[in-house]
């Protein structure tokens, strides 16, 4: 997959998070796997997404740990 394809999903994806936020968990999937791609065919990474995908993963972490102690 081209590198132009994969940054306009993503940017898809991430629009669609904005304004989706019930879904945003299996949207986080997606970025992560559509960046995964990127990282598997060694193409460079735009260093916001990357910071996005750790805050998201912090993100959904913290609110599992948060569900677990309930």
């Amino acid at each position: 997959m081209a590198f132009d394809d994969l940054k306009a999903e993503l940017a898809l994806l991430i629009n669609q998070m904005e304004n989706q936020p019930k879904d945003s968990h299996e949207l986080y999937l997606q970025i992560r796997e559509k960046l995964n791609e990127m990282r598997a065919f060694g193409m460079p990474l735009p260093e916001d997404l990357v910071e996005f995908e750790k805050d998201l993963e912090a993100q959904f972490a913290a609110t599992k740990r948060a569900a677990k102690k309930e």
